[in-house]
């Protein structure tokens, strides 16, 4: 039997991936991961990173999450799943209490972890998560980690994140209906930035905007702590629309001319160099300049990081950012994005990749859209490094079949 199988899940909007990871380096200051497989489908019923249809989403999820077991040779009996979408939302909360004892022990932190966590909710929202941002001791602030220091007085100020809770349900009944139990669901962003933002970067400052089919995430850090996250409806799609009206052609084909033409820089184009695309009629096609297709991209994108520089500057973020902006997700693959964000934000960028703590199929990975999916079994190990919960315990051989037959019956 293996213990330490760790899988991740991110039903996105277009795409559906899945990454089956072994936990290594048990011991270490931070565990490391071997790649077993990757696995990938088009999403069905999802609209806007919410679940619309379950039965869709259902196929989508056992349609990825077998192929990912079948290159890993194992099987899998839970998965860390990401949520994201517009209706998350955050807050900071206060939580004091007295200490225990002579010292501050691992309850007294669990203690104020729930005073602060004390929030009344409307019934349809959920709690997602409580990440602590600072403690005071005996009102000595800027302690990052107070277990065993002396005090009769704790503080931690907490940030919380709430999503809609029926889109939460939705999620957790689609995965459940594959076959599969959700460990625990983690907000998009936060399993990202495991994946490619580094130590240094957050405690300088740093951006993470991540490009989507449907919506574009933000969060930011600074002195290693998390300082805002916001969730903005647009994203990849939106330019395809863009595409769609300004070429004339069906949705589809839009899709395929961004990737195959597209650029977010327009300067990188040659005026003279054309494209073919589908004509008005079947079977016909017309030349048009890949400089068009470049302005239409360039001009949503250039409207996208305008809104995340606003978001940002009134989150009173942009000042803290030493180490810049770092893009993924799919619309970062785009030709042209990093200079596109360079020039908009005005700030240093690079484009984050998964690759840092990986071994194995780690090439298999190392792409701006498999950032979630990677960032959920380093989130995953994490955790698993610290209470020993949270991996798959199925083995490989008669148990994955078993496993495979159990789902497809039932």
């Amino acid at each position: 039997m293996r213990s330490n199988l760790i899988a991740g899940l991110d039903i996105g909007t277009t795409k559906t991936s899945v990454l089956i990871a072994e936990v290594l380096g048990e011991g270490q200051r931070r565990p490391e991961l071997r790649v077993l497989g990757v696995g990938q489908a088009r999403t069905g019923g999802v609209r806007r990173d919410v679940v619309t249809h379950i039965e869709e989403t259902t196929e989508s999820v056992r349609t990825a999450v077998q192929e990912a077991e079948l290159m890993a040779g194992v099987s899998v009996d839970r998965v860390w799943t990401a949520i994201g979408g517009d209706h998350v939302r955050t807050l900071s909360s206060m939580g004091v209490v007295a200490v225990g004892g002579e010292e501050i022990s691992r309850g007294d932190l669990d203690r104020v972890h729930e005073v602060a966590r004390a929030v009344a909710l409307p019934p349809d929202r959920e709690f997602l998560h409580a990440i602590p941002q600072e403690y005071k001791v005996d009102h000595q602030a800027g302690i990052k980690d107070p277990l065993g220091m002396s005090g009769t007085r704790l503080e931690a100020d907490v940030y919380l994140v709430t999503g809609a809770a029926q889109a939460a349900g939705n999620l957790r009944k689609a995965v459940q209906r594959a076959g599969y139990r959700v460990q625990a669901l983690v907000l998009s962003p936060l399993a990202t930035a495991h994946a490619v933002l580094t130590e240094d970067e957050k405690e300088v400052g740093v951006a993470l905007m991540g490009i989507g089919a449907s919506t574009t995430e933000v969060c930011a850090f600074h002195e290693g702590k998390i300082r805002h996250i916001a969730v903005l409806p647009l994203g990849g799609d939106t330019i395809t629309n863009d595409l769609v009206r300004g070429l004339s052609i069906p949705f589809a084909e839009a899709q395929r001319a961004k990737e195959r033409h597209g650029v977010a820089f327009a300067q990188l184009v040659d005026p003279q160099e054309t494209v073919e695309l589908p004509g008005p009629g079947p079977g016909q096609t017309r030349q048009v300049a890949r400089e068009l297709i470049a302005h239409i991209v360039e001009q949503r994108l250039d409207e996208i990081y305008g809104l995340v520089h606003r978001e940002l500057e009134d989150a009173g973020c942009m000042e803290t950012l030493g180490a810049g902006l770092v893009l993924t997700g799919g619309g970062a693959a785009l030709q042209g994005s990093l200079e596109m964000a360079q020039q908009c934000m005005g700030m240093p960028a690079r484009i984050g990749v998964p690759g840092e703590g990986l071994s194995g199929l780690a090439d298999s990975v190392a792409r701006p859209r498999f950032s979630t999916v990677t960032g959920l079994c380093l989130y995953g190990a994490d955790r698993f490094h610290e209470t020993g919960q949270g991996v798959s315990t199925l083995s490989s051989g008669l148990m994955t079949r078993i496993g495979a037959w159990v789902r497809e019956f039932f």
